[in-house]
């Protein structure tokens, strides 16, 4: 999401600027994932030791990897901006170099809580166990620095997609706050009736339909005139980029967001939610 263009925050929160963006995303995470399927699975990438000999160290060599490139980018402001998340504790990286931008205030974040929700463990976790063996075959070709840079990218684009529920989730709330706020306020909060609230099954098929679409279009291959070349394998299995949203995306992002509405009325006045509730 680009914040700096000078849109007012009901113009940057409305739902079709968002959903915009997440189909850009798609575009991203697709051919990102065609790229590391030129590679082999090199397996050794996410084995702990294995690179121990060159980094004298029991780090995955992708741990490394992540951790590295994200110290560079933090020093260029990449993770004072609100639509990003690192998978490396913010405490453990470089302040920017760069003097931080004035972004919008989007999001609530309150003070004392979580300054926002963050399930970059999980993403790690399904990609390394499921996505990759889904988009390589299994073997090594010794590729491990062009396969880490690949995974990196693939990893960064899923964190930004999922970690973007937090926007829907603060657009849905705004636009009908007292649907929210007594599932909200539960003891505990109804984390299921929330969920509800933001689920659209409609919107979802259409999603998985043109996942479907784009990696048949994106994965096939062209002559040297541009006319797809027919009976010719994609470079990439449609059918895992399309259970990568459904067994993955989806549900992950669906936690962000009902974890953001959780915590949407922390440390919001009492006079402000009686307001939205009309009992003003």
């Amino acid at each position: 999401m680009n914040l700096t263009t000078g849109a007012s925050v009901p113009e940057l929160l409305a739902l079709d600027n968002i959903r915009t963006q997440l189909i850009r995303l798609e575009d991203t995470i697709i051919f990102s994932l065609i790229e590391r399927a030129q590679f082999a699975r090199n397996k050794r990438i996410y084995e702990a030791g294995a690179f121990e000999a060159e980094m004298g160290s029991q780090e995955p060599l992708l741990n490394w990897f992540i951790r590295e490139t994200e110290s560079f980018h933090a020093k260029a402001r990449r993770y004072t901006s609100p639509d990003e998340h690192p998978f490396t504790p913010r405490e453990l990286l470089p302040t920017p170099v760069l003097v931080p931008m004035d972004f919008p205030p989007l999001l609530h974040v309150p003070a004392a809580s979580h300054p926002s929700v963050n399930v970059n463990d999980s993403i790690l976790d399904f990609y390394v166990r499921h996505i990759v063996p889904g988009i390589t075959k299994d073997k090594d070709d010794g590729n491990y620095g062009s396969s880490a840079t690949r995974d990196v990218e693939v990893l960064q684009a899923l964190s930004r997609r999922i970690h973007f529920g937090m926007f829907v989730s603060e657009s849905k709330f705004q636009s009908a706050p007292a649907d929210f706020i007594p599932h909200i306020l539960a003891n505990p909060p109804n984390k299921d009736a929330l969920a509800a609230l933001i689920t659209k099954p409609a919107v979802e098929a259409r999603l998985l339909a043109r996942l479907a679409n784009k990696a048949k279009v994106y994965g096939c291959e062209m002559d040297a005139d541009g006319h797809v070349i027919e009976d010719t394998a994609t470079r990439i299995d449609i059918k895992a980029v399309v259970a990568l949203y459904h067994d993955w995306v989806i549900p992950l992002t669906k936690e962000v967001e009902v974890d953001y509405l959780v915590h949407r009325l922390d440390e919001v006045p009492q006079s402000q939610i009686d307001e939205w509730m009309g009992t003003a």
